[in-house]
């Protein structure tokens, strides 16, 4: 259930001075603890918590927080479509991610969906506090681990091998392992092999990052 912490009749912030924030987790325990971290905080308020993603939408429209801070994995709507509906809807308002999730491409999805920051829930307290204020200023926000992912994605386009770089194409093109074998004249077991590598080098498992990566580097 989300729970409004100030209503919306209270002073805003350009009258307070302070930032306030939404957060959003389907955990009792990690919201009560995020919260204590901003107790003693004098320029970050949490006026609001929610725990699904629609309770997230509606919090927001009720309480219009200048940051939102929110999970990925939540019941009803996930964090990342929150945040896509949340950029158009209220594009003033900052997201930041918080989560456990260090995958490149739920990075890359969340940037995809409009959050100014990505941050892991084992990084220490203080990142976050900075991370609210720095994307309330405008700026973003990527802890170190995330940082090094999404600027280390152009490092595989030089490890795919030319047989890689085929075979890359004719998945792109639709083609099954057995088509694309039986087009280059390979073993369907080579195919495999080399399909396995692919999503291994370019950390993707579907074929949505498979395009996203073709499409930056100029194979579609």
């Amino acid at each position: 259930m989300n729970t409004l912490l100030k209503n919306n009749t209270e002073l805003t912030d350009s009258q307070t001075g302070t930032i306030t924030v939404v957060l959003a987790d389907d955990h009792p325990l990690v919201q009560d603890g995020i919260k204590t971290r901003f107790e003693d905080v004098e320029d970050i308020d949490v006026i609001g918590v929610a725990a699904t993603g629609q309770e997230l939408l509606d919090i927001t429209d009720a309480l219009k927080p200048d940051v939102i801070i929110t999970d990925i994995s939540m019941p009803n709507i996930n964090g990342l479509e929150a945040t896509r509906l949340l950029s158009n809807s209220h594009p003033d308002i900052k997201v930041l991610i918080l989560t456990m999730h260090d995958n490149k491409e739920y990075m890359q999805n969340a940037i995809d969906s409009g959050a100014k920051g990505y941050i892991l829930k084992d990084q220490p307290a203080a990142d976050m506090i900075d991370a609210v204020r720095t994307i309330h200023q405008g700026g973003t926000h990527f802890c170190s681990n995330a940082a090094n992912i999404l600027d280390n994605k152009d490092n595989a386009a030089i490890k795919l091998t030319k047989r890689e770089q085929a075979i890359l194409i004719e998945l792109l093109n639709g083609l099954n392992n057995k088509h694309i074998a039986e087009k280059l004249s390979i073993s369907l077991r080579t195919v495999e092999c080399h399909r396995g590598n692919i999503y291994r080098k370019l950390d993707t498992h579907s074929i949505a990052g498979l395009i996203r990566y073709a499409k930056k580097h100029g194979y579609i």
